[in-house]
């Protein structure tokens, strides 16, 4: 007896029953795992005015009203250097990306108040893309760097990080060698592809303390210099949204030059 031929095609097996809810509760615990977090960023966030305050009071009342003064130039000068960051995002737009100084600096000024006023910027990109239309960068260009831009490209970070960590050693009189100087810029520039986009108090310490152990000082006084650190903050956050910009308008020049060739 011949053996009965196959049928040409065999059905689909139906689906198991289960992938879709095991798949439903996976995502469900993801997300439950990041709600937590963000809870917990905000408990840390709302308790830090009395960590702050209780770092402040010790300190002054052992030192006096000179330390309130060397923290207060300690904050002068980080934050210059963000200014002068932020202030390099200009020449970057207007020659490199090509727009007008006017119309550049005016489409900053949205970006610019949510990062002063959030010191965020993922919370910036929003502003950061009507910015980006607004000078007439395409709108393919402008949706795909300026989200690399904020997860990766922090201009601020290396230089005010590494400023941090000089600005210890100074203090306490260690005097680093040359050696010691380029490895701490060197892990400066790497640690802060691992930053997050969130105040800087979150990660102050641990995006700071490699850095301060490779120029070889402590990291002891950092948990003092993290009380004071939302006004540097701030010119940080401000910096790396105008860079953020300019460094797209840029990009849409040059990919818009190269195509005209």
């Amino acid at each position: 007896m011949l053996p009965r031929p196959l049928p040409a095609s065999v059905p689909d097996l139906p689906a198991s029953p289960q992938s879709p809810r095991r798949s439903a509760c996976g995502a469900t615990w993801r997300g439950t795992i990041a709600d937590a977090l963000l809870v917990i960023i905000g408990w840390v966030l709302w308790l830090a005015p009395v960590g702050v305050f209780a770092l402040a009071y010790t300190v002054g009342s052992a030192a006096g009203a000179s330390a309130f003064a060397g923290l207060g130039h300690y904050v002068v000068l980080i934050s210059l250097i963000g200014i002068l960051l932020t202030l390099a995002a200009y020449p970057l737009g207007i020659i490199a990306g090509r727009v007008a100084a006017a119309l550049f600096s005016r489409s900053l000024l949205g970006p610019q108040a949510v990062a002063i006023s959030t010191r965020s910027s993922l919370a910036s990109l929003p502003a950061m893309l009507t910015s980006a239309r607004e000078i007439g960068v395409r709108e393919q260009v402008a949706d795909v760097t300026l989200p690399i831009a904020v997860a990766l490209f922090r201009g601020t970070g290396p230089a005010m990080n590494v400023a941090v960590a000089f600005y210890v050693a100074h203090w306490l009189g260690i005097e680093p060698t040359m050696g010691q100087m380029i490895a701490a810029t060197a892990v400066g520039a790497v640690m802060s592809y691992g930053a997050v986009s969130l105040p800087g108090e979150v990660s102050f310490i641990s995006s700071i303390a490699p850095i301060a152990m490779a120029l070889g000082v402590p990291i002891a006084p950092l948990a003092l210099l993290v009380a004071v650190e939302m006004v540097p903050d701030i010119f940080r956050t401000v910096g790396n949204v105008s860079l953020d910009v300019a460094l797209t308008a840029a990009v849409d020049r040059a990919t818009k030059d190269a195509s005209a060739t």
